[in-house]
């Protein structure tokens, strides 16, 4: 067993919901195209590259055959096949070099959980060519057969560029759901934080992709505008995502990181952040405006707001709640929050 022939590039970023052993995580791309969001940190330090899609199916095929040695080395253990911590353990012993091999860990937790969802990094891989990206996704699906869900992150500008044909061909190769970084559905915000889209920018990639038969993930922060826009913020991401109506809606309440721009600005007072109640209220200004069939999630450590029995207020399941259904639940969830939250936050007009 050589440990070359085990190579593949495994890259850091996520959703939640594809994350830990959920998911075979497989890099198409590396870093992000666009990478100038202010309150971003995640690529800043690095460029934007297309791996070549014979380095992409490399890696597929690396990924294939330390499975089926993994696979083997159960059988030999007697444990017919089903990979276990102690077919991983034995193997490494065989191979030593698995202890340095950053994918290793994720590879081997995902087949003990029978391997049912892939996510491709890093963060557009959509802006590949669409043959390379139908070529490399059909050697997915083709090499790990049990796979039943494929999921990315994209842009929305990124969609608007691609043909609604193209989009089509990428859905059924075998690409279901795109994560999307909305932000914020307002277009000065959208200006100052430097997302490189529109509002309507937003929502015609949202709508194509809907379209084009994804599954379709939206995310929103809480809080990111400061005191200054939380009601524009608020008003406009509803009317965004009302318009898109998406499957999801995903809520990541903003965190200032420093060495961000956006954290340059607020370090000199010209974005006040808004407190965990202020977050609340704002909170209750989208909500109450949102008119979607969607399922509204607080799926990220981030959302902690408490009620007045200190427990966290929103679950952080993966499938959030129900939308219309579940929307006056969510509603008073957040009225429980904003008991439990000092000084008041009854200046804030809703």
């Amino acid at each position: 067993m050589n440990i070359k022939n085990y190579a593949f590039e495994t890259g850091i970023y996520r959703p939640p919901s594809e994350g830990g052993s959920a998911s075979l995580l497989l890099r198409f791309t590396r870093n992000c195209p666009w990478n100038h969001c202010t309150f971003c940190t995640m690529y800043k330090t690095k460029k934007f590259q297309l791996r070549p899609l014979r380095e992409i199916k490399g890696d597929i095929d690396a990924m294939a055959m330390l499975a089926r040695d993994l696979k083997s080395t159960s059988i030999a253990l007697g444990h017919g096949g089903k990979i276990t911590r102690d077919s991983a353990i034995t193997l490494m012993e065989k191979v030593p070099e698995l202890n340095n091999h950053d994918g290793f860990p994720m590879l081997a937790h995902w087949l003990m959980v029978q391997g049912k969802t892939a996510f491709i990094q890093d963060g557009n891989s959509m802006i590949m060519k669409t043959p390379d990206l139908l070529e490399a996704l059909n050697h997915l699906r083709t090499t790990f057969p049990s796979i039943n869900r494929v999921t990315t992150y994209a842009r929305a500008r990124t969609l608007v560029q691609k043909s609604s044909r193209n989009l089509v061909s990428i859905r059924k190769a075998g690409l279901d759901r795109l994560h999307l970084g909305l932000e914020t559905g307002d277009d000065k915000l959208l200006k100052a934080i430097k997302k490189g889209v529109t509002s309507e920018g937003q929502i015609q990639g949202g709508r194509k992709a809907m379209e084009a038969g994804f599954q379709v993930s939206e995310y929103w922060m809480p809080g990111l505008g400061g005191r200054e826009m939380t009601r524009a913020h608020a008003e406009n991401t509803a009317r965004v995502l009302n318009a898109v109506n998406p499957h999801y809606i995903r809520s990541r309440p903003f965190r200032a990181i420093a060495g961000t721009p956006l954290h340059a600005r607020i370090k000199a007072g010209e974005v006040h952040i808004l407190s965990p109640g202020e977050q609340l209220a704002e909170l209750k200004q989208m909500i109450t405006a949102l008119e979607v069939t969607s399922r509204v999630c607080f799926d990220h450590a981030g959302n902690n707001w408490r009620n007045p029995r200190g427990r966290i207020l929103f679950t952080h399941d993966y499938e959030g709640y129900k939308f219309p259904e579940e929307k006056t639940r969510v509603l008073d969830l957040i009225e429980e929050g904003l008991e439990s939250t000092t000084p008041p936050v009854s200046f804030i007009h809703l």
